[in-house]
């Protein structure tokens, strides 16, 4: 049959009232240990334990987040992946090994290319540096 709009209404109320009420009972409670250290001992205290805890703590999260990004890669990404790949190379794989003699023999030209540019281009630079500095 459904729940009636005044219900909801009802529902919503006592839910924001509870959410409205509910911290300011926790915000009125105090502890005897808490608030800062009243002398140096204490404060030695309380920074020895911080810094026994935070390098510990890190260590366990920092664990757990590795083995949940590894499976997570291992378990998601790397599949989808491996499968966009492999349906790539079965698209494109005859083409390239037909382009690849074509390819090395372009990239040789290039790397000759660059071989001859490089010392234009380096005293060129010099020039420039020595044209600032004076």
């Amino acid at each position: 049959m459904g729940i009636k709009p005044m219900a909801n209404k009802t529902k919503l109320l006592v839910i924001l009232t509870v959410a409205i009420l509910l911290p300011n009972f926790c915000l009125g409670q105090t502890s005897g240990t808490a608030g800062p250290p009243q002398t140096i001992e204490e404060l030695k205290l309380t920074g020895l334990k911080a810094v026994k805890f935070f390098p510990e703590t890190i260590k366990k999260v920092g664990g757990e987040v590795i083995y949940w990004l590894k499976n997570i890669w291992n378990s998601y990404i790397y599949p989808f992946l491996h499968k966009i790949w492999q349906k790539i190379d079965s698209i494109f794989g005859k083409e390239i090994e037909q382009r690849k003699p074509v390819i090395k023999e372009e990239f040789k030209k290039e790397t000759e290319e660059i071989k001859k540019d490089i010392p234009l281009v380096g005293r060129s630079l010099w020039e420039k540096i020595k044209g600032l500095l004076k």
